[in-house]
C-alpha cells in the first residue's frame, strides 16, 4: 500500500457505484479521501464500511468542489475519480508500482466508458482518456461549475500510464436524459456568464453535426443501439444548451 499516493473522490447519491470504485482502490493508497456533498440515498452508510476519511460539505460546482476535497488530502500525488468509476487490474498494479519522480509529470490514463452494460468502443467515448494523476503542487482544477479541468503550467510533461479506468456513463436511458439536461442547462449558464452568443448555426445546425460526427464519422453505429442513444443524446444536449443559451440572452434583454 503507497504513503506518497492520496486518493480523492467526490459524490452525492451514488449508493449504487460507490461500493464499486472503493472495493477497485482500497489497496492502493493509505490515504482515500471522499468528499460528499449531501447524499440521502444509503451512499454514506456504504462509505463507513470501508478504511476511507469521509468529509462532508457543500456542493461548489465540479472544479470547486474537487480542488476543495484534493486539498483535504494527506499527499501531494493525487489521483482524482468520481464515484461511477473504478480502476482495472493492469491500472490497478500500475499505480501500485509507479515512481513518481518529478512534480511536473501528470498521467494521462484510458477511459473505457459504459452506457449501461455495454462498453461503448466508438463514437464520442470510444477514445476516451483523461488526465488524472498529478502533483497537486504543480497543478490543480479549475473553478468551473460544470466541465472543470486541470489547470497546467507550460513546462508540464504528460506520460500515458498503462490500463482503465472503467466509467458507467448512464445506467440506463432515464438517468443518461436527466444529466444531459443538467449538464446543458449549467453550461448555457457558463457561456452566458463569459459572454458567449447563441448564434443560428449552433442552434440550428451544430445538433445535427455533432450526431453525424459521433454516430457516422466516429463509427459510433458500430456500437449498435447504445452507439444510437448515445449519438441522439449527445445531439439532444447540443440542442438544449443552444436553446437556453438563447433564452437567457432574450431574457435579459427583456429585463434590460
Amino acid at each position: 500500500m503507497r504513503n506518497d499516493l492520496s486518493i480523492v473522490i467526490i459524490c452525492k447519491n451514488e449508493a449504487q457505484n460507490i461500493e464499486r470504485v472503493l472495493q477497485s482502490i482500497e489497496s492502493i493508497s493509505d490515504d482515500i479521501i471522499v468528499y460528499d456533498s449531501g447524499s440521502t440515498d444509503g451512499t454514506i452508510e456504504i462509505i463507513k464500511k470501508y478504511k476511507v476519511k469521509l468529509y462532508q460539505g457543500k456542493w461548489m460546482g465540479f472544479g470547486s468542489t474537487k480542488k476543495y476535497a484534493t486539498g483535504l488530502a494527506q499527499h501531494d500525488w493525487i489521483l482524482s475519480l468520481d464515484a461511477d468509476e473504478a480502476i482495472d487490474e493492469k491500472l490497478h498494479h500500475q499505480l501500485k508500482e509507479l515512481h513518481f519522480s518529478n512534480e511536473r509529470i501528470v498521467y494521462d490514463i484510458r477511459f473505457k466508458n459504459f452506457l449501461g452494460k455495454k462498453h461503448l468502443k466508438w463514437g464520442e467515448w470510444g477514445r476516451d482518456h483523461h488526465i488524472r494523476l498529478f502533483n497537486r503542487k504543480k497543478i490543480n482544477w479549475n473553478d468551473a461549475a460544470v466541465h472543470e479541468r486541470l489547470i497546467f503550467p507550460e513546462n508540464t510533461i504528460v506520460k500515458i500510464i498503462q490500463g482503465s479506468v472503467l466509467h458507467t456513463t448512464m445506467k440506463d436511458t432515464v438517468e443518461y436524459s436527466t444529466k444531459m439536461v443538467e449538464y446543458a442547462l449549467l453550461i448555457a449558464e457558463k457561456y452566458f456568464q463569459q459572454g458567449k452568443r447563441a448564434t443560428w448555426f449552433r442552434c440550428y445546425m451544430s445538433p445535427g453535426f455533432s450526431f453525424l460526427k459521433y454516430y457516422v464519422f466516429m463509427l459510433g453505429f458500430l456500437d449498435g443501439w447504445e452507439g444510437l442513444v448515445s449519438a441522439r443524446m449527445t445531439s439532444f444536449y447540443t440542442a438544449l444548451k443552444y436553446a437556453r443559451l438563447h433564452e437567457l440572452w432574450k431574457e435579459k434583454m427583456t429585463d434590460g
